[in-house]
């Protein structure tokens, strides 16, 4: 019986050789012996994701057919470089931003422009790491893990210090004069934090914040999706002790962290998995998680606003082919291994992505969504925060912030124009380009690196 199953297995492959020239190229193609394909020469074990339905999402998210974040202002084009996050100090100053250079600058006003605030290593030089517009591209990756690479920013506005996450010096913080940072968590339970991503301070002095992988670094965070891999943290940095704890551990890309108004609870992001989780600190529910909102698109930054409100940057949108590779990793191991360049392979399943901002409550209902369709103020969104009668929008990826008066009201459908309006938004200029005197500054102004 046994020998005539392989003679009728000879058979087949002798009447249809085709088949056997196909194994062959499949083969050739997982092995990917030259590295040719977007993956090529990384550990890529691609995981099936645990992420809500497309259809489900898509068909109940509301949207914004007007593009109303398209009405937004480009600020200080090419003059700052990957602002992921923004902050403004107890007085009112700010923005302050973490650049791709390395750096975290202060808006000083028209008269002073912008000036270097912090770094976070002494391993910063302007010959190493200033490359100017040219920061947020490949150009500068060869150098990102000695120059730094600041992306979450927050004030502890009970003694003014800036607390920094960054991608490779881990957690530090910085007095309110600036100059180098202090590095506060690089390790837990004696391994690196690879990824730090995210922070929040607590009332009580404890700093959460991601680590978004122990695979991968900022540099290959794209792999991090590709593979689905879900090594991510929450962190918890206590200073009393200075010890840093395991919050929860195997999520999908955590990336922004927020606390509630109360502080009964944070959110934060699992961008992998298109959605936003709530973390119990207090009550009954201590401890323990919920999924509070499934979005159509991949989070960036949550904030918080004076409401209570929470602010989301999205890059939207998913797709249905994205979503078949998604639950299909074996198909994804080979799709990725193709000798094709990613830029095709991605628009091939649709992913031309763009801007979309949504306000949510703290159940995760969608209160308000502005979105940028055709990439008019930016077309990749890192955080969106609100603060002096605006939106400020950060960008891990463009050369420039956005600006929004918000809230906003637009003329009526069927209008012949469509224009926003502030409502009640003060007039704050003066405040947020206030320049003191008294504050230190560790090396030239941003001139040097444009």
């Amino acid at each position: 019986m046994e020998k005539r199953i392989l003679q009728l297995k000879d058979e087949v492959l002798l009447q249809h050789p085709y088949l056997i020239v196909l194994a062959v190229i499949l083969s050739f193609i997982i092995m990917d012996p030259f590295q040719l394909s977007p993956v090529g020469g990384h550990d890529f074990r691609p995981v099936k994701n645990d992420i809500a339905s497309y259809q489900e999402v898509m068909e109940s998210w509301p949207r914004d057919n007007r593009s109303r974040l398209g009405l937004g202002n480009l600020e200080f084009k090419d003059q700052i470089f990957g602002p992921e996050s923004l902050e403004f100090d107890t007085w009112g100053r700010g923005p302050y931003a973490g650049l791709a250079d390395g750096r975290i600058v202060r808006w000083m006003g028209e008269d002073v422009g912008w000036e270097t605030f912090a770094l976070v290593t002494r391993n910063w030089t302007e010959k190493l790491c200033c490359k100017g517009v040219h920061s947020t591209t490949h150009k500068q990756w060869k150098v990102e893990s000695k120059c730094g690479r600041p992306l979450g920013l927050r004030f502890d506005r009970k003694s003014g210090d800036l607390y920094i996450a960054d991608s490779y010096y881990g957690l530090l913080v910085v007095g309110p004069e600036g100059g180098l940072a202090t590095p506060l968590a690089t390790h837990v339970d004696g391994k690196p934090i690879l990824f730090a991503n995210d922070l929040d301070i607590h009332n009580n002095g404890s700093i959460f914040f991601t680590d978004t992988s122990k695979k991968y670094n900022r540099v290959d965070h794209f792999f991090i999706m590709l593979e689905g891999e879900a090594t991510g943290r929450l962190l918890r940095y206590d200073p009393p002790t200075r010890t840093t704890h395991v919050v929860l551990e195997g999520l999908a890309f955590p990336n922004g962290v927020q606390l509630s108004k109360d502080q009964s609870f944070l959110l934060f992001t699992e961008t992998t998995n298109c959605r936003i989780i709530k973390y119990f600190l207090e009550g009954s529910e201590k401890g323990t998680t919920e999924i509070i909102a499934d979005l159509p698109g991949f989070p960036d930054n949550i904030r918080l606003n004076q409401k209570g409100q929470f602010w989301v940057a999205i890059d939207c949108c998913r797709t249905r082919a994205q979503e078949f590779l998604i639950y299909n990793p074996w198909l994804r191991n080979i799709y990725f291994r193709l000798p094709i360049p990613m830029r095709y392979l991605a628009r091939f399943v649709g992913m031309r992505m763009y801007s979309m901002v949504s306000l949510l409550n703290d159940k995760g209902d969608v209160l308000d969504v502005l979105e940028d369709k055709k990439g008019v103020v930016m077309k990749l969104v890192s955080e969106v925060k609100e603060a002096n009668g605006k939106l400020w929008i950060g960008t891990v990826a463009h050369n420039h912030i956005a600006t929004l008066p918000y809230p906003l009201q637009l003329v009526p459908a069927g209008a012949a124009t469509v224009a926003a309006v502030v409502v009640d938004a003060a007039e704050t200029d003066a405040a947020v380009s206030e320049n003191e005197s008294g504050a230190a500054v560790i090396v030239e102004q941003l001139t040097l690196c444009a």
